[in-house]
C-alpha cells in the first residue's frame, strides 16, 4: 500500500488530558472485559451494555455486536 505511511500517524495523549472520549471508552470496555474474563460473576454494568449490542436474527450478540479478538 503505497503512501499509507503518510496518512497514518500515531498520536499518544497524556493521561492528564482527561479526554471525554477516553473516559467513555474506559467505562464501556471495563465491564465487557470483566464479563469476558469471569462470565459467572454478577456484572450489572455489562447487563446494561448488553441490551444495547447489535444482535443477529436469532438474538446472538457475540460475533454481531460484540467482537472478541485474540
Amino acid at each position: 500500500m503505497e503512501g499509507l505511511e503518510d496518512t497514518l500517524d500515531i498520536v499518544m495523549a497524556s493521561k492528564k488530558v482527561n479526554s471525554a472520549g477516553l473516559q467513555l471508552a474506559d467505562m464501556v470496555a471495563r465491564p465487557i472485559g470483566r464479563h469476558l474474563l469471569n462470565p459467572d460473576q454478577p456484572n450489572r454494568a455489562f447487563e446494561i451494555l448488553e441490551a444495547k449490542f447489535r444482535r443477529s436474527r436469532t438474538g446472538q450478540v457475540r460475533g454481531w455486536g460484540l467482537k472478541v479478538y485474540p
